[in-house]
């Protein structure tokens, strides 16, 4: 097990951000079995389970998509072909196999590309309904235990309740232990950066359980250890979208004089801030997460009676957090060809304004390259709420 040291756990989670996976290559070389996920849809308490690492695949911003795109076309999701991409020039030669979910039609559409094209010992893909229904959660607590047999035969070992049971209690104080951490961010300034706190969700997502709760503990140590900047009257800035997960657009927020206080993202809140539920069958309380308390644009939320109500189903999180993170305002950061997003965009948008809180609506590639002119409109939109 990684040591963190005193005082060292913001090191440690710079040098597991900057060297993406290489936690998961070390682990592999000792002879586990590394299971790759791409979305807050990986089940990775049954990974946990059945006593595989689940790894949550990034791509590289930075990167030019150089091989991806003889096998993808680019209609498809930036975030999908430059994680492919990647992949595929084998940056994550260290999995075992991968577990694909029905989401979005990027990943749905391309499953079969990356199963023939990898060619990796285990694949699953793993059929998530797209309605939140007592049906659908029939279904899905089905498809969860198909996912189950298939694990079984990859590592020759029963899962059983008890396993399931013991790694939804880990993964629940994992998912503690970081909203303890964004806790901090709600001071005047907040007591650790967006920036950090980018760096430390991505290694986190990139290590075993117990490993990803030693590194927060850690990190919330650290922080806390610190001397409290002085106030400032700086704009507070709330960041939505889906798989952002590199510091490049959180640099270009703070970088022109704002605090990044909160997100609602794959790889942050949303990861975090649902906990699976102890029921007498562990399946049940699983199921009931990833369907219902998930706020994801291809899970339908919304039973109520109105328009107005199913709009506070589906986004009535991000007032609350605009309320408690104490935000002025919302930039909604969607890829290019992000479907599920993308219809998204005019309800969520209005919705978040009719609070009085002002949004910057931006869509762009999964690439730095385009960064100047994103900057820019940033500027402006911290002029215009200053």
């Amino acid at each position: 097990m990684t040591n963190f040291g005193n005082g060292s756990g913001l090191t440690v989670a710079d040098k597991y951000y900057s060297q993406y996976g290489l936690r998961a290559r070390e682990l592999k070389g000792s002879g586990k079995k590394i299971i790759g996920y791409l979305s807050v849809l990986g089940p990775i308490e049954i990974l946990t389970a059945a006593g595989v690492v689940p790894f949550r695949l990034k791509g590289n911003v930075s990167e030019a998509i150089t091989k991806g795109d003889a096998y993808m076309e680019t209609i498809i999701c930036p975030f999908v072909r430059n994680v492919f991409d990647a992949a595929i020039k084998g940056k994550f030669d260290f999995l075992e196999g991968m577990v694909l979910p029905h989401q979005c039609d990027s990943i749905d559409r391309t499953d079969d590309v990356w199963a023939n094209n990898l060619q990796l010992p285990y694949w699953h893909y793993l059929n998530v309904p797209h309605v939140t229904d007592d049906p659908s959660i029939e279904f899905m607590k089905d498809i969860l235990r198909l996912l189950i047999r298939s694990l079984e035969k990859l590592t020759g070992k029963k899962i059983t309740d008890d396993d399931i049971a013991q790694a939804v209690k880990a993964h629940n104080e994992n998912r503690q232990l970081m909203r303890d951490l964004y806790v901090l961010r709600k001071s005047n300034p907040p007591m650790i950066s967006g920036t950090e706190m980018m760096k430390v969700l991505v290694a986190a997502m990139s290590l075993p359980v117990d490993e990803s709760s030693a590194l927060i503990k850690s990190v919330t140590e650290e922080v806390k250890a610190r001397p409290m900047p002085a106030n400032g009257k700086v704009p507070r800035i709330m960041l939505i979208g889906d798989q952002i997960d590199d510091v490049a657009i959180i640099d270009a927020i703070e970088g022109a004089g704002a605090h990044l206080v909160m997100d609602d993202l794959s790889i942050g809140s949303k990861m975090y801030w649902t906990d699976v539920d102890a029921t007498p069958d562990p399946i049940q309380g699983i199921a009931e997460r990833y369907l219902r308390k998930l706020k994801i644009p291809t899970t339908f939320v919304g039973d109520g009676n109105t328009y107005q109500e199913n709009l506070e189903a589906r986004f009535g999180h991000m007032k609350q957090f605009i309320k408690e993170f104490k935000v002025d305002g919302a930039i909604l950061f969607i890829y290019k060809y992000c479907d599920p997003y993308g219809f998204d965009v005019p309800a969520m948008k209005s919705f978040i304004e009719s609070g009085g809180t002002p949004v910057l609506y931006l869509e762009d590639e999964y690439s730095t390259s385009t960064l100047a002119r994103v900057k820019t409109r940033i500027e402006a939109f911290l002029e215009m709420i200053a």
